[in-house]
């Protein structure tokens, strides 16, 4: 009996082991590019940029009233290559009462998508700007920075904003809107870059969503294996300390 119980004690120390190990491993390749990444061929395409005449508008979102200046129609296809999901009770977007800004987007398009290996290097959102590095000088003097764009994403439509919620580094996007000014009541307001040939400050596009679609999602072998990984150390977790303790006799 002591010695079935211990064996059963040997495997599950090993299985949480080794699941941890795994953990740490994909946690680090989650958002690794494939080698078989399949492209849509429309984001050979740059986006899209037309002037209109469309009149300002007013939407609500959590009882504040924001007011939105439609600049161009835009639409846009392109590869998530980091991304950063807002909350407007924390942080800035608390301090700007901005609840409309549901997440920021980076992505990449064309040439910059189809013809660079994206794992040579590293991008990152931060609360407002979408940041690159890479310690190769030959991967930094082959990427066109015009064919990387961070969004900021506007939309007062629950669909809209959950099918933003859902996105992954990787997954293959259209967005459709509006390039847009917007202010709050009783916060800033926030203008919208519309070139993709400007850096820095205010190079950000900020776009009123009418439509978003992932038309590819992510098959990334690392970020399954680390939610295995996961399920398999909280359960072994659980198991050694809610198994009753018998000590040898």
């Amino acid at each position: 009996m002591h010695n079935h119980q211990e064996a059963k004690i040997i495997i599950n120390t090993t299985v949480c082991l080794l699941s941890f190990i795994f953990l740490i491993i994909s946690f680090f390749h989650r958002n690794d590019f494939q080698p078989s990444l399949q492209l849509e061929a429309a984001l050979h395409n740059p986006p899209l940029q037309a002037a209109i005449t469309k009149n300002p508008f007013t939407v609500e979102m959590n009882q504040v009233r924001y007011q939105v200046d439609p600049l161009y129609d835009y639409a846009l296809y392109g590869l998530v290559v980091s991304y950063s999901h807002h909350n407007g009770d924390t942080m800035l977007h608390k301090l700007w009462n901005d609840h409309l800004n549901t997440a920021d987007i980076c992505v990449v398009w064309s040439n910059t998508a189809f013809d660079l290996d994206l794992n040579d290097y590293s991008f990152w959102n931060g609360q407002f700007t979408c940041n690159i590095k890479t310690p190769d000088s030959a991967a930094w003097a082959r990427f066109d920075m015009n064919q990387l764009s961070n969004n900021h994403l506007l939309s007062d439509d629950k669909i809209i904003r959950r099918k933003i919620k859902d996105i992954s580094v990787g997954d293959q996007i259209y967005i459709k809107g509006w390039l847009s000014e917007y202010a709050s009541e009783g916060g800033g307001k926030r203008g919208t870059s519309i070139t993709r040939n400007d850096t820095g400050n205010g190079a950000c596009e900020t776009i009123f969503v009418s439509d978003f679609e992932i038309l590819r999602a992510s098959q990334n072998p690392w970020r399954k294996l680390m939610y295995l990984s996961l399920i398999l150390f909280l359960g072994t977790t659980a198991y050694h300390f809610l198994s009753p303790y018998r000590p040898h006799a």
